[in-house]
C-alpha cells in the first residue's frame, strides 16, 4: 500500500477522532442547556389556562398561559396578573392592574379614555373601540392594593363590579399569585406580554419582563445542539462508508 493512502487514513481517522469529540460535547452541552432550561422555567414560571373571555384580545378563553412567580410588591400598573382573592369566588382569575394605591382611577373623559389620577391613558388592548368603561366610575385605591380591570371591558367581572365592598373594588396585593409573561399555546398566539407603553409615562413605570425568552431560548439551542451531536455519528459513519467503496486499492 502506498504511504500516501496511509496517510490519507491516518488523516481521515484524526478528523473522524476530533469530530466525535465535537460532537460529544454538543450533546453534553445541550443536555445542561435543555434540562436546565426547563428546571430553569419550572421554578420561575407556572402554566395556568385562560377560562373566560374576559381578557380578550389579550388572552382568548383556553389559551395556556405562562405566568412568573411573584410576590404581590413587585406589580406595577399594565401588569397582567393571577390572583385569587376570597371575595372574588376564592379561584384563580386572570386581570390587568389599572390603579395601585393611592391611585384615582375614573372613567371616563370626555374621548372616553380612563384616567389614573386625571391623566388620561390609552389602551389600544381593549376588545372594543367605545369608551374604556360601558359604566363610569371613580374609586380611590387604598394603600397596598390593587384596582383590577379586564380587557373586554363589557363582559368582565372586575373591580368595578366589586365597588361596594368597601367602597373601592380593589384586591390586596398579597393575593397575586403570578404576572402573565406569555402565551404558550395554541401555537398560532404564541408570544409573550407586552407592557402598555401608557402605563410607562406614569410614576413607577411598568414592571421589567421575567426571564421568560431566556429559558425558551436556553431550552431551544440545547435540543438543537443535542440534535446535531447525535447525528453527526451516523452521517460521518455513512460518509466514511461511502469513502470507502469509491476507494482505488493502491498497487503496492
Amino acid at each position: 500500500m502506498s504511504s500516501q493512502s496511509a496517510g490519507a487514513r491516518r488523516g481521515n481517522g484524526g478528523h473522524g477522532r476530533l469530530g466525535t469529540i465535537l460532537s460529544g460535547l454538543a450533546v453534553a452541552v445541550g443536555c445542561v442547556l435543555f434540562l436546565g432550561g426547563f428546571a430553569w422555567g419550572a421554578v420561575e414560571y407556572q402554566p395556568y389556562t385562560v377560562p373566560t373571555d374576559s381578557m380578550q384580545p389579550t388572552v382568548n378563553p383556553g389559551d395556556r398561559v405562562l405566568a412568573q412567580r411573584i410576590d404581590g410588591s413587585e406589580v406595577h400598573r399594565g401588569d397582567v396578573v393571577v390572583f385569587e382573592d376570597p371575595t372574588w369566588g376564592n379561584i384563580p382569575m386572570v386581570k390587568r392592574v389599572v390603579g395601585v394605591g393611592g391611585d384615582k382611577v375614573a372613567c371616563c373623559d370626555k374621548q372616553g379614555r380612563l384616567t389614573i389620577n386625571g391623566t388620561p391613558v390609552e389602551e389600544p388592548y381593549l376588545h372594543t373601540t367605545g369608551p374604556a368603561s360601558p359604566v363610569g366610575f371613580t374609586a380611590t385605591v387604598p394603600a397596598g392594593q390593587l384596582f383590577m380591570m379586564g380587557d373586554n371591558r363589557p363582559v368582565s367581572d372586575d373591580s368595578r363590579a366589586h365597588m361596594t365592598d368597601g367602597d373601592h373594588g380593589a384586591v390586596p396585593r398579597s393575593d397575586v399569585q403570578a404576572r402573565v409573561d406569555a402565551i404558550a399555546w395554541p401555537f398560532s398566539r404564541v408570544g409573550t406580554m407586552q407592557r402598555p407603553a401608557s402605563f410607562a409615562a406614569l410614576p413607577g413605570g411598568v414592571s421589567q419582563p421575567g426571564p421568560v425568552v431566556l429559558v425558551v431560548s436556553a431550552v431551544s439551542a440545547g435540543a438543537v445542539l443535542i440534535i446535531a451531536g447525535a447525528a453527526y455519528g451516523p452521517l460521518a459513519r455513512r460518509r466514511s462508508l461511502r469513502g470507502n467503496r469509491r476507494r482505488v486499492p493502491a498497487t503496492v
